[in-house]
């Protein structure tokens, strides 16, 4: 399959002929050479988006569904290529690989069925010579910029939305994960995508958002990252009142009830904690226990993350990868440090594992002693390290809970009803997951509140993401 840009049905070479190495986190070493564009790349992209977007949009959700179906059955036929792709590009376990690859799958079935109910309404009329209607029709194009982290179930996200909606997209995966990408964006075609539906970009970021943001033939912009780019994406929109949906990120907290299976809660705890090495948005990091039963769930909690097997995620039995840069593994020593001075105690891991010289590997840790001061405490830590706490009144403990400026996601562990009836109102938090620290499905809309962003992906809420509302009057 092509690893290049598509724009308007071809595999193109950047215009400027520049390339970029994408390299394999495990080893250091370069997987492949891709094409890295600039803003000038982007202006064709865009242009065959729109001259696309009449036909697309009129062509039915029916036709636009088979399409995507189609996308979800490629991927699960060819899930152990793309999944190779993926471990190499991004460092997680092969496994894991081919779960995001399902996932990705999922959502084109999902949203070839869900762009099927883009229902509007009829409204009682105050007069009998009038009927009152709406209508919704696709937002036009959309940009959809993805992260590294996931780089098979983000773009699907997006991409699978916005083509059930009737928009044209076009995509721009991060530099350093773009293999994923360029290889569904290839079984979107094998699946009988017309040229110019969807087209992918991949170069400069700052040069390629401020064309998507400053085009006035770009209607919406999808972004999944950081806060800082967030926040340039919406003061340049901000002129040209574009629409936005933007994920930006986590500080995760998970309450434990004494009343729960300390064992089980433990061991669901470092799972969820270590997948992807803690590089996910919606990563459990602060873990607040309930005193009677904290001793117990730390030392079940150390038990489970020694279990795990750190390596490169193409061989057998690793359970946990690389970071994926160099750059993300010193922030988590700045972090693992920064509350080592503050009085954090190690109780397992931090550091580099012996003898792992070649990669961006570090030890899956758990701290205790976790002060408010500390930056684990309110800021995301997007690796493998858990911070563990305990609290005697759940007041105590929802307030910590919430103490962050994040809102995407929230987590508890209990058996009591009543217990999970006050979490799930009182996290402040956009995703609540009860008994589940991995809660995020295609039939689910995903998003955040307060600096974690706006907007949802997946569900109905998903979709409508990419559709505006018309209001219609008929008089007679």
């Amino acid at each position: 399959m092509p690893c290049k840009m598509l724009i308007d049905g071809d595999w193109v070479d950047a215009l400027d002929g520049r390339t970029f190495p994408v390299d394999n986190p495990a080893t250091g070493e370069v997987v492949m050479e891709v094409p890295f564009g600039s803003a000038a790349d982007v202006a064709p992209a865009i242009a065959a988006a729109r001259r696309a977007l009449p036909q697309w949009r009129e062509a039915g959700a029916w036709e636009r569904g088979a399409i995507l179906r189609r996308t979800g059955e490629l991927v699960r036929e060819r899930v152990d290529e793309l999944a190779r792709a993926m471990t190499q590009e991004c460092g997680k376990p092969l496994a894991e690989a081919k779960g995001e690859w399902g996932s990705a799958a999922d959502v084109f079935d999902w949203f070839a069925e869900e762009g099927k109910r883009a229902y509007g309404r009829l409204i009682p009329s105050h007069v009998a010579n009038k009927r009152l209607m709406t209508i919704v029709r696709p937002v036009g194009v959309a940009a959809a910029i993805t992260a590294w982290n996931f780089p098979g179930i983000l773009p699907a996200r997006k991409w699978a939305a916005g083509l059930a909606a009737g928009c044209t997209v076009v995509g721009r995966p991060s530099e350093l994960t773009p293999l994923s990408s360029m290889l569904l964006a290839s079984l979107l075609v094998e699946a009988g995508l017309p040229p110019g539906v969807l087209n992918l970009v991949n170069g400069d970021p700052a040069g390629m958002g401020e064309a998507f943001t400053d085009s006035p033939e770009v209607d919406k912009i999808s972004f999944t990252g950081s806060q800082r780019v967030g926040s340039i994406l919406m003061r340049n929109a901000a002129p040209h009142f574009k629409r936005l949906s933007l994920e930006l990120g986590g500080s995760a907290p998970v309450i434990v009830f004494a009343d729960s299976d300390i064992e089980q809660a433990a061991e669901s705890s470092v799972t969820a904690k270590f997948r992807n090495n803690g590089q996910v948005c919606i990563s459990p990091s602060r873990f607040y226990v309930e005193q009677p039963a904290y001793e117990d769930f730390l030392e079940a909690s150390v038990a489970a993350a020694e279990r795990l097997v750190i390596g490169n995620g193409l061989e057998d039995g690793v359970t946990v990868g690389p970071m994926v840069t160099e750059a993300g593994r010193n922030k988590v020593e700045d972090f693992v440090g920064d509350a080592l001075q503050r009085g954090a105690k190690v109780v397992t891991g931090a550091g580099r594992p012996q003898g792992m010289d070649e990669g961006w590997f570090y030890k899956p840790t758990i701290l205790t002693n976790i002060t408010d001061d500390m930056r684990l405490s309110c800021e995301e830590v997007f690796g493998p390290v858990m911070a563990v706490s305990s609290y005697r009144s759940l007041d105590d403990a929802l307030a910590q809970a919430n103490g962050t400026p994040y809102g995407l996601a929230g987590y508890a562990i209990t058996r009591d009803v009543g217990n999970m009836v006050r979490v799930a109102e009182e996290l402040e938090f956009g995703v609540v997951g009860i008994n589940d620290l991995v809660p995020a499905v295609a039939q689910a809309p995903f998003g955040g509140m307060k600096q974690s962003g706006f907007g949802r992906e997946g569900g109905q809420e998903g979709l409508q993401e990419y559709l505006e509302t018309r209001f219609v009057s008929l008089a007679f």
